[in-house]
């Protein structure tokens, strides 16, 4: 069964996952677009269908962000 939250299909159709080819072109700003991806997740959840999916996307990119931050200087 395909994990849509995690590791869905369509985001990983070469040898890289789209989050790390992301984070290779943001560098520093890769922080920001977390918070974006989770903003988003959050905006959207009670109307595209899925609530719950949503959640656990936004989760997942919050989740993403504190391992993040824990690597970063002075994090």
């Amino acid at each position: 069964m395909e994990d849509y939250v995690r590791h869905p299909k369509h985001y990983n159709q070469s040898k890289i996952e789209a989050i790390e080819a992301i984070k290779a072109a943001l560098g520093e700003g890769f922080h920001y677009y977390l918070r974006g991806q989770v903003f988003k997740y959050l905006w959207r959840c009670e109307y595209k269908g899925n609530r719950l999916e949503d959640l656990r996307k936004a989760q997942w990119y919050l989740n993403r962000l504190i391992a993040e931050d824990v690597e970063r200087p002075n994090g």
